[in-house]
């Protein structure tokens, strides 16, 4: 049903494994609990609603690009376990060996993805794969990751071992939250904004967690999501 991507910094994760307990207190029991309920109710009503969508999304991908409909990758969730993210595939089949060849023959692109772990024209992705980026519809499968529990709505971006090292001692604070659909660095420019920024806005989001702020970034998410700044 769908691809998958194992991350190979298992050792790494393996030193932030033991860092749940205390850096749960806080958000209050009734902010996590709320939290959990918004997640639930969000994720179902959007299911639903957006089913029809989703359903021509899938044809359309596999139309464009005969193979898997939905792309699993291994992301970090809450206190550092590694949770397969869901998304509508937006690469070709063999994605992962084309950036292997790009990175090995063109400079300009191997430092690019060194700086942020992203290419602005990333010749992988498919025609229909550009747009679902940019409207962001790519993500909605993660509303099933929220339902199963390894996302929430609201959260950090979720990361990849790679990128442990990248967050040094912040990586703790991260690790206190699930990662989220949407976040402070979605409704701030998404990739516009530098990766030490990005670090920084997770690392706040993870100190200041409540309902309160979930419900705020949610109200931003909308005029974000329409704008598409920094969406590639």
């Amino acid at each position: 049903m769908y691809a998958s991507s194992i991350g190979s910094g298992a050792t790494q994760r393996g030193r932030f494994m033991g860092i749940q307990g205390s850096m749960d207190r806080r958000a209050s029991r009734f902010d996590l609990m709320a939290v959990r309920l918004l997640d639930i109710g969000v994720a179902c009503c959007a299911l639903i609603f957006l089913a029809p969508l989703m359903i021509v999304v899938a044809c359309l991908v596999y139309v464009v690009d005969p193979g898997p409909v939905l792309f699993a990758h291994r992301r970090l969730g809450r206190n550092g376990r590694s949770f397969p993210c869901l998304k509508f595939r937006s690469m070709v089949t063999d994605a992962e060996a084309r950036l292997q060849k790009l990175l090995a023959t063109d400079a300009d692109a191997r430092a690019e993805w060194a700086r942020d772990y992203k290419l602005r024209r990333d010749p992988r992705i498919t025609p229909i794969g550009n747009f679902l980026r940019k409207s962001s519809i790519d993500e909605l499968p993660q509303l099933i990751n929220v339902l199963r529990g390894e996302m929430s709505i609201v959260g950090p971006r979720p990361i990849v071992e790679g990128e442990i090292e990248r967050y040094g001692r912040y990586f703790i604070d991260y690790s206190r939250v699930k990662p989220g659909i949407t976040g402070l660095w979605q409704v701030s420019g998404r990739n516009n904004v530098s990766y030490r920024r990005r670090v920084a806005l997770d690392v706040s989001y993870a100190r200041n967690k409540c309902l309160g702020l979930d419900l705020r970034i949610l109200v931003m998410t909308v005029p974000a999501v329409f704008l598409a700044r920094g969406s590639f």
